[in-house]
């Protein structure tokens, strides 16, 4: 049973419109606030907590707040509220109806992600994780992966926001270095180590990891049969180049993924934004690519099973955000809504979304 239920009321201000999904510590729901419209609240799974345990588990909102940035995750609110089992912490934020990188690799199927919009991924996810590493002391996020990174539409077009920082630390002001927590196929050698070597360039690592993934659509120092995010990365196994995984990835994009995942860390990019720097600089290249005698297969097994999908509701989403679109008013629903309609069948993104780039505009298909 989940913490809150459809319909509830938290105080005067949020109405709960549906449950999201959860976590190992806290449940997301879809709320719509009394004035400012649609959010997303994540509430916290301990109850019986005293107020200055609670507090600190809204830490995560705290470090939020600090750290505004167009590709991390709006928070709007922190707060308490009664429930029968005790008081309960909970925060708000954006709601992104388009759901997770995750969702949008698998979305691709057997076919590969475009290398222009996996960089451009990575640079939006880059931009926001270097203002968290220029914080003084420097703010990690200690668990990044497609998961943590939300994708949606807005004006502007595709947007790439990174969420959950429950994990999120500031380092150590002399050494830099904070203690090791994450999803294990994204740490980095050190961190697996070292129960107190996350850094920056953790961080740079699993960014990196992130790249291979949708370039390459496995993970790597891993075994391409293996159980997904269970997987125990194998530092002794060689890297397979990113350009024997897609022959697409020429060789200075390989050069920065390469960089990323050194098994050292000071021979990595020290900080997202060194590492965005590059990735700013990197042009497609305009020379005919050579074929290779051999290139791996496409799948989306690398992380694991996704979740089973559900065609006839999708389509049913789809035909309502179709109909909702044909009022100006009714424009950001359909958006929303029809986003939501990708996750669920993610064969509808190739056929809608560019009604939905449209839609974040204001303009009427």
């Amino acid at each position: 049973m989940t913490l809150l239920q459809d319909g509830q009321w938290i105080g005067n201000t949020y109405q709960v419109e549906r449950f999201l999904g959860e976590g190992a510590f806290a449940e997301v729901y879809r709320v719509r606030h009394r004035f400012l419209g649609r959010q997303a609240m994540k509430v916290f799974k301990a109850t019986g907590l005293t107020l200055p345990e609670i507090e600190t588990m809204l830490e995560e909102a705290v470090l939020l707040s600090q750290i505004g940035h167009p590709n991390i995750i709006r928070v709007f609110d922190a707060n308490i509220t009664e429930a029968p089992t005790g008081m309960l912490g909970y925060f708000t934020m954006e709601y992104i109806a388009g759901g997770s990188l995750d969702q949008f690799w698998r979305s691709f199927g057997n076919k590969r992600i475009p290398i222009e919009t996996a960089v451009e991924v990575l640079r939006q996810a880059c931009r926001g994780l270097s203002v968290a590493h220029a914080e003084q002391p420097p703010i990690i996020h200690r668990d990044i992966k497609p998961q943590n990174m939300l994708v949606g539409y807005d004006p502007g077009g595709l947007r790439v926001r990174i969420s959950d920082f429950g994990l999120a630390k500031r380092v150590n002001p002399l050494t830099l270095l904070a203690s090791a927590r994450g999803t294990r196929c994204f740490k980095s050698p050190e961190a697996l180590r070292d129960f107190q070597a996350d850094s920056c360039a953790g961080d740079v690592w699993a960014l990196g990891s992130t790249l291979y993934l949708l370039t390459g659509d496995r993970l790597p120092y891993t075994d391409p049969a293996g159980r997904g995010l269970e997987d125990m990365p194998d530092y002794n196994r060689p890297l397979l180049q990113p350009s024997l995984l897609n022959y697409q990835v020429d060789p200075r994009l390989e050069q920065i993924i390469v960089r990323c995942l050194a098994i050292r860390p000071q021979e990595r990019y020290p900080t997202a934004r060194e590492l965005l720097a590059d990735l700013e600089a990197w042009r497609p290249a305009t020379a005919p690519v050579r074929l290779p005698a051999y290139e791996q297969p496409s799948s989306k097994a690398a992380l694991g099973p996704a979740a089973s999908p559900n065609q006839s509701s999708a389509e049913s989403m789809a035909r309502r955000a179709m109909t909702l679109a044909q009022s100006a008013a009714g424009l950001g629903e359909a958006a929303d809504l029809m986003e939501e309609a990708f996750n669920l069948w993610p064969a509808l993104r190739s056929q809608y979304e560019y009604n939905v780039r449209l839609w974040r505009r204001g303009i009427m298909s």
